[in-house]
This record gives structure tokens, sequence and C-alpha cells, in this order.
């Protein structure tokens, strides 16, 4: 990382672990953490949110320096490794808990992820209209210590295998030069 300060970015599009496994091998990105925010009950648990009655979406924290990579450029890579066309659900994950949204952290990553939805959307770059929320952050929750890291620790799962995976790989033929170990 440089000398600049750091920021966060808290994104929502499906299965945490789908997103913290592409998150953690983009140059630039400090961290990576799993959690919850979005809803209304204090300290969920991943229970509590997969019962689809906290309010609360799976999203990651994205420490990022924006001398390497900006806000845009995560929301490039964000937009290509989910669908954010369907409300609700990414696949065979069905809930509220994985809705697409971005938790804005100032009114200047609200303006660039409007700009960048309006783009997307001008372009004709999905063949449904983009539901992706903007709403502002709150509280981030951190989840339970076992989905930190979870492709890292678990690649080899079915899950990890069949959904995870080709997110990852997506985004190492489509980004490489964005990739840590590229």
């Amino acid at each position: 990382m440089t000398n600049t300060e750091t920021q966060v970015a808290t994104l929502g599009g499906g299965c945490f672990w789908c997103l913290e496994a592409v998150f953690d091998d983009v140059k630039g990105v400090a961290s990576v953490e799993s959690g919850y925010m979005g809803g209304h009950v204090e300290r969920p648990t991943y229970a509590q949110v997969c019962g689809a009655r906290t309010g609360h979406a799976e999203v990651v924290r994205v420490t990022f320096d924006p001398a390497i990579i900006s806000f845009s450029d995560l929301l490039a890579v964000f937009f290509t490794i989910h669908d954010p066309t369907t409300r609700d659900r990414q696949g065979n994950d069905v809930g509220p808990q994985y809705r697409s949204v971005i938790f804005h952290h100032s009114d200047e990553q609200r303006r660039e992820a409007e700009a960048f939805v309006a783009q997307l959307a001008t372009a004709g770059s999905f063949p449904a209209p983009i539901v992706t929320e903007l709403t502002p952050a709150s509280t981030f929750w951190i989840a339970e210590d076992y989905h930190q890291e979870y492709f890292a620790q678990h690649g080899h799962e079915p899950y990890c295998q069949y959904v995870v995976a080709p997110k990852v790989a997506k985004f190492r033929k489509l980004f490489a030069e964005r990739r840590k170990s590229a």
C-alpha cells in the first residue's frame, strides 16, 4: 500500500464468500471482511440473516488504497462477478440477504455509483434492468470467524467449486492486470 489514506467500500452481491474471494486478489485492496449490513437486528448471526427476517444483506467490507485502485474500478469488478438484474437472488442463492447492493460511505461514493449504474444501463450492458440498491452505509456487523477467508480455506468444497471458483476465474481472466498475484 502507499502512504495515502485508505477508503472503505461495502458491497453485497450474493454470497459473501464469492465477493471476498475475488476482492482478496484485487491489487490495492488491503483487507476484505465478510459481514452483514442494512438490517434492523443488532449483532445478527448467520442463521438469523439466512432466515431472511433481519433485513441484512451478506456483504464484504473492502478496505482499499484509492491511489492504487479507485472506487469506480472496484465497481467494475463488482458488476462483472455478480448479476445485478435479479432481485434478492444470485443463482440458486435466494433471499433478501443475497440482494445486489452498494452501501455508500460518502456522497462521492454515491455519485460515482449512480454514474456507474447509469453508464451500464445506457450501454445496455445487461439483458434486464439493474436492480442494485444504492443505500447509505450503516453499521457493519462482522460475520462469524468461520466465514472469513472461506474460499481460501475451503476451496475444495462443492459450493466453492461450483459457485465461487467460476467467479474468481472470471475476475482473473477479465482483470488480469488488477490481480495482486499477476
